[in-house]
């Protein structure tokens, strides 16, 4: 592997910022026992910090060039900044590790033991072709695309879960930095539902990685406050092959992207994060709409002018407020969803 190498970089970066600082930070917290934890963690920061120099230099210039509203509520996307911020610089991250990862390290390995777990992995498919880097990784990016398409659409098909995915909806003003305004706890469900898949396909944690990351790159982008439409390219097939901001702006649009057959009826259009493909195969794409106000139908003031907060803990917690409501039956539908 050539010095040239971008992964044979990343590598080389995650190892001096880990021995650096995360590494006798570990130790002088009494944490020497999580050093694993800590090294997957560095790269998760690192990759964050990439991500968040793309998004404020080439995003930040593409809202400017042609944005797509005029943004009137500063206050709101200040508060899509905290959330970004505590993902991409892996503080979420970090909480999981000393939380809810070490019981899943202790599930995957009782399924080994008890030979639940595959032993085979999805490079392995076809030797000689799947085993080759880029066709890998290209797999495994379709793979977790349908898998995140599949959570999506649960999302806002079932009452209680959308109960939590609404914070992500509910914002009015929506920019490059509203892609992780999500609960924590729809983050930690979506979250665990990836480990279960890649634990069952046998991904590399470089792999997995290298996956998150393009993925929440091109989320970051389709959030993005720009009009900008990929039809243009590839003759004309551009806007199915890859989710742009405007294919996802419509996904957001009040009364289309949470709705599907009136007002509050769950469901909803345009779920695809990567691939649109997976909504022209489900019949759930909208092509021709042009993306209109964001939000949802009942914050209006003539539907109700529900509070969905201000602030990031007044959004956590009303969420909780709205689980709680589906919590004696976990029960969805239009009825829940008015709730």
């Amino acid at each position: 592997m050539s010095g040239a190498d971008p992964l044979h970089w990343f590598d080389s970066a995650q190892q001096a910022l880990f021995e650096a600082v995360v590494q006798p930070l570990l130790f002088a917290l009494g944490l020497a026992g999580r050093l694993e934890d800590g090294f997957r963690a560095t790269g998760w920061l690192l990759v964050g910090c990439l991500q968040l120099l793309v998004m404020l230099t080439v995003f930040r210039a593409l809202e400017r060039w042609r944005p797509a509203e005029p943004v009137t509520d500063r206050g709101a996307v200040r508060v899509d900044v905290i959330y970004t911020l505590l993902h991409r610089l892996g503080l979420v991250r970090v909480a999981l590790f000393f939380t809810v990862d070490p019981l899943w390290d202790s599930l995957a390995g009782s399924l080994r033991v008890a030979g639940w777990l595959p032993t085979w992995s999805l490079d392995g498919l076809v030797p000689g072709v799947t085993d080759i880097a880029l066709v890998s990784f290209a797999l495994y990016l379709v793979l977790f695309d349908f898998v995140d398409y599949a959570l999506h659409r649960a999302q806002h098909c079932l009452g209680w879960w959308w109960a939590l995915h609404a914070v992500h909806h509910s914002q009015r003003q929506m920019t490059m930095w509203s892609d992780n305004r999500n609960h924590l706890l729809d983050d930690l469900l979506r979250d665990s539902a990836f480990v279960l898949v890649a634990l069952a396909v046998g991904i590399a944690p470089s792999q997995f990685v290298a996956v998150v990351a393009v993925t929440q790159l091109v989320e970051s982008l389709a959030h993005a406050n720009v009009r900008l439409s990929f039809a243009p390219f590839l003759w004309g097939l551009g806007e199915r092959l890859l989710v742009s901001p405007r294919f996802h702006r419509v996904h957001h649009g009040i009364g289309i992207g949470h709705e599907s057959a009136g007002p509050g009826s769950l469901g909803g259009h345009n779920f695809a994060v990567l691939f649109p493909v997976w909504d022209a195969i489900f019949r759930t794409a909208r092509w021709s709409d042009e993306p209109g106000p964001t939000g949802i139908r009942d914050q209006l003031p003539g539907h109700g002018g529900r509070d969905y907060g201000r602030g990031f803990w007044a959004q956590q917690w009303l969420g909780l407020v709205r689980l709680a409501r589906h919590l004696p039956g976990l029960r969805g539908g239009a009825a829940a969803a008015r709730g």
